[in-house]
């Protein structure tokens, strides 16, 4: 892959990330940061595998934010990992989404290293924006 390529993807993709770190998300961009954080985590934690793709931008992220905002029972931890961009980060939080089919956009949400709820794709797809969020309220009132 050339240099420009590489630059004009990151490029493309930033304010992609940035609507989920503005939102109080980390990012975790490499495969060690994503051992890391699950290897110590503690409590809860919702995980969104970013995507560049229509549902991303018009469904997951905004339901993702307006969430994490409105409820009053919060995960303890917000992490993204971005498909398609930080391949290695993405394969690896995918190791601890065991028994579930690799899908992005999607949503996990972690109690320690146990997925007690996914949201995927075709959760997403042709769902409104209000029906995912009421989807992720639903399993931080019964998660968080």
């Amino acid at each position: 892959m050339s240099m420009a390529y590489e630059e004009y993807m990151k490029q493309m993709v930033k304010p992609m990330r940035e609507e989920l770190v503005q939102a109080g998300f980390k990012e975790l961009a490499a495969s060690e940061d994503v051992e890391q954080f699950m290897e110590n985590l503690e409590g809860t934690a919702l995980v969104v595998v970013n995507s560049v793709c229509g549902c991303a931008a018009g469904l997951a992220r905004p339901a993702a934010t307006q969430a994490v905002l409105r409820s009053e029972k919060k995960p303890d931890h917000l992490v993204t990992v971005f498909a398609g961009q930080d391949k290695e980060a993405t394969a690896k939080m995918r190791e601890y989404f065991d028994g579930y089919e690799p899908s992005s956009p999607s949503m996990a949400l972690l109690r320690g290293k146990e997925v007690v709820h996914f949201i995927h794709r075709h959760d997403i797809e042709d769902h409104s924006m209000e029906a995912i969020m009421g989807n992720l309220l639903a399993a931080f009132e019964a998660n968080c």
